[in-house]
């Protein structure tokens, strides 16, 4: 007994010993396996990959309604609504956005970004009033959609953020801005960040040929947050104003940037 006893227990140290090796084996694979994947996954991304998360994260309805009431004597609770409008022939996709056009796409290649979001002014911003509030089948066509795009406006250039940040994009427009005279603007520059949790941060602001600033917000970007259905009501659009001047003292933001 004592000798089957010394043998049972010998070979469960053994058996012990393999089965712990076979484990860390095991580990070691899965780990190594999943590195593989992940860095597949990560070479697999395209350059059109890119542009479809950024279209999908613009899209929808956010509100800057959180900021608003943080800082009410800098913010207002602005309704960031965009909608999907149609898609180029090359795969550019288009939003429509406030009285305005947003295409994706990917960034040149001799570029050091990953997307390239533009904005166009609109032939006939009125056919276009509450578009993504209608039913898609009371939509100006695809069709119309692309003719009815007219004189650009600004280009950001989205970069994907690095790890261990909250964003997934952010950029700016290039050095010097474009030209833009509302309210005696000579230029004006905008910043986007989108981040993982679907907030979405615009800054756009215009400068005189002195290079002082005559609108948009001072204090930071406004801070457009998915939020639930109560607050809709309590949302104002600068846009349904028909002068976007009266709200100068109190508005300092976003989306009044069209003359």
């Amino acid at each position: 007994m004592g000798s089957d006893s010394y043998s049972s227990g010998g070979g469960g140290g053994g058996g012990g010993g393999g089965s712990r090796a076979r484990s860390l084996a095991l580990k070691a694979l899965v780990l190594f396996g999943g590195a593989l994947i992940l860095k597949r996954l990560r070479k697999s991304t395209t350059r059109w990959d890119h542009a479809r998360v950024v279209a999908e994260s613009l899209s929808g309805e956010k509100f800057s309604g959180e900021q608003a009431r943080r800082d009410p004597d800098n913010y207002f609770n602005l309704r960031m609504l965009t909608c999907p409008a149609t898609e180029m022939v090359d795969g550019s996709k288009v939003l429509y956005f406030e009285q305005r056009f947003y295409m994706v796409k990917p960034c040149p290649k001799e570029m050091k970004c990953d997307v390239e979001l533009s904005s166009y002014a609109i032939r006939d911003a009125e056919e276009y009033k509450n578009f993504c509030d209608r039913p898609k089948d009371q939509r100006p066509s695809a069709e119309e959609v692309i003719g009815d795009i007219a004189e650009h406006l600004t280009t950001i250039n989205l970069s994907r953020c690095e790890r261990g940040k909250r964003c997934l994009y952010e950029g700016s427009t290039s050095p010097g801005g474009f030209p833009n005279t509302w309210n005696g603007a000579a230029y004006c520059t905008s910043e986007v960040t989108i981040h993982k949790n679907g907030e979405v941060h615009t800054w756009d602001r215009g400068y005189d040929d002195d290079g002082n600033q005559v609108w948009g917000a001072k204090a930071g970007p406004y801070e457009f947050k998915p939020a639930p259905p109560s607050s809709h009501n309590e949302f104002i659009s600068p846009l349904n104003f028909t002068s976007p001047l009266s709200l100068e003292k109190k508005i300092e933001g976003s989306f009044v940037l069209k003359e």
